[in-house]
């Protein structure tokens, strides 16, 4: 038995094929892939060419069709979303609560990903990492549980306390997740930008209190908007060495930075190290990845409309469209969330 894919060989070259439906062993689940949204990591070609071909996608909704030997917590039927990566919660980084720097979560992975009609969840993966989905979360909604797990570990990390000012720098769809998720838990003041025109008006429509281009996102700017006090959070959504740099001067003495996109490769930034940490206390910091609590706490979110992301889907594409939905997200330009849905006839 065969099924289709989209195998990613670059950005502007990705390929409908076929290859053989995954045959699940004890432990493990075989999921229909219902919608699969494609993340900006996707389309990092300096991260994935070495590794090419590969078939993408870990952002998945979708219904479990088979059930290995021993599963007793799933039934064939049952709509579920799923984690890519999951910890192995017994070494030293998961007892220290650093899951996602864990050996395991590096080495995890669907088989072979979610731009595919199935794939199969290892047996790691279904111990714990599978989150069934409720009657009122639709597919394509799942596909925004794996985003905003990692932006509320973000967050987490960067100490987000209730009334505290936040500045996203990014107005991308993590950026989006970040005010969103940021209003959620009870930020004051959300400002955001970015330097396109499009992203801009999604950034005031999905609830940042004022938007400014990235370009004229001076330090006095920006204390036009905050009481005459720069950001208490800054968060950088873009992996623009100038963003970071204006970042560092664009948090309050006291406040934090959280790098969470990444840069290019090899990419350093120098630092004044008197003038930005020791005299003005500033905490820099980084997030990667989300643990599966996170997962929990993102899905419980969406459930709860705290984090309403239906609205944020600008394309709906078939496999076949596939290619279409990479060029779309890798020019970021008129587009937001991009589902595939694998299902879909053309």
């Amino acid at each position: 038995m065969t099924m289709r894919v989209a195998r990613w060989y670059n950005n502007r070259d990705v390929r409908l094929e076929e290859m053989p439906t995954p045959q699940i062993g004890p432990g493990e689940l075989l999921v229909r892939v219902e919608a699969s949204g494609i993340c900006g990591s996707d389309v990092m070609e300096w991260y994935r060419l070495s590794r090419g071909p590969l078939v993408l996608g870990h952002e998945i909704g979708g219904e479990i069709v088979a059930v290995g030997e021993g599963v007793t917590k799933y039934k064939a039927g049952q709509r579920v979303t799923a984690a890519h990566h999951v910890p192995c919660n017994t070494c030293h980084y998961c007892l220290s609560g650093n899951h996602t720097v864990c050996e395991t979560l590096r080495q995890t992975n669907f088989d072979p990903g979610g731009f595919a009609e199935f794939v199969r969840l290892p047996a790691i993966n279904v111990d714990r990492g599978v989150f069934p989905l409720p009657d009122d979360v639709t597919y394509e909604e799942a596909t925004f549980v794996e985003s905003l797990a990692c932006v509320l570990r973000g967050q987490r990390r960067a100490r987000l306390a209730p009334g505290q000012s936040v500045l996203v720098m990014g107005s991308g769809i993590t950026g989006l997740l970040h005010i969103q998720a940021a209003r959620a838990l009870g930020a004051g003041r959300i400002i955001a930008t970015d330097i396109s025109d499009y992203r801009i008006y999604a950034a005031k429509k999905f609830g940042a209190d004022f938007v400014i281009h990235a370009d004229y996102c001076t330090a006095d700017c920006l204390r036009q908007f905050n009481d005459g006090r720069l950001a208490d959070l800054v968060i950088v959504c873009t992996g623009a060495t100038s963003a970071i740099a204006r970042a560092l001067e664009l948090v309050e003495r006291g406040g934090t930075v959280l790098l969470f996109a990444p840069t290019g490769p090899d990419v350093t930034i120098p630092v004044s190290i008197n003038n930005v940490f020791w005299r003005n206390d500033v905490t820099l910091t980084t997030s990667y990845a989300g643990s599966p609590a996170d997962y929990a706490a993102a899905l419980a979110l969406i459930r709860a409309r705290r984090v309403p992301v239906a609205d944020m889907i600008t394309h709906r594409l078939t496999l076949v469209e596939t290619g279409l939905g990479f060029q779309l997200v890798a020019e970021a330009k008129a587009s937001i969330k991009v589902i595939i849905e694998p299902q879909r006839q053309p």
